[in-house]
């Protein structure tokens, strides 16, 4: 499993923000203009890739499951913490903190991606 960087978090949201601005530019210029390369795709409506190649869909599975690796490993530290097998409270507080951190992060990508979805509901078509 590969850890979550503020550069990949970063990139995922690079990469929204670029279709969500594609996708207002080509709501401005009216409805013909929409085609699968504006708004970042290779042109087959299956294909649905970002800026750098990879597929959307996984790289979000990916760092969800990244998330849910570090929030499961948190909750493992405490819990040793908590029975008296370690003492280390630091790499308690860091592995709950990291979880904190990544949790916190996804959620604004997703808050991001409703709003991105309720603007692209609310255009005329």
């Amino acid at each position: 499993m590969t850890t979550i960087t503020p550069t990949s978090l970063m990139a995922l949201r690079n990469q929204i923000l670029q279709q969500n601005s594609a996708l207002q530019k080509a709501a401005a210029t009216g409805p013909a203009a929409i085609t699968p390369a504006s708004i970042g795709g290779t042109g087959s409506a299956t294909a649905a890739t970002g800026a750098t190649g990879t597929d959307f869909g996984a790289t979000l599975k990916g760092v969800l499951q990244q998330v849910n690796g570090l929030q499961s490993q948190a909750e493992d530290v405490s819990n040793s913490y908590e029975r008296g097998e370690t003492t280390d409270i630091a790499s308690v507080m860091l592995a709950r903190q990291k979880a904190s951190v990544g949790f916190q992060a996804t959620l604004q990508v997703r808050n991001k991606l409703l709003s991105a979805y309720k603007d692209i509901m609310s255009m005329s078509v």
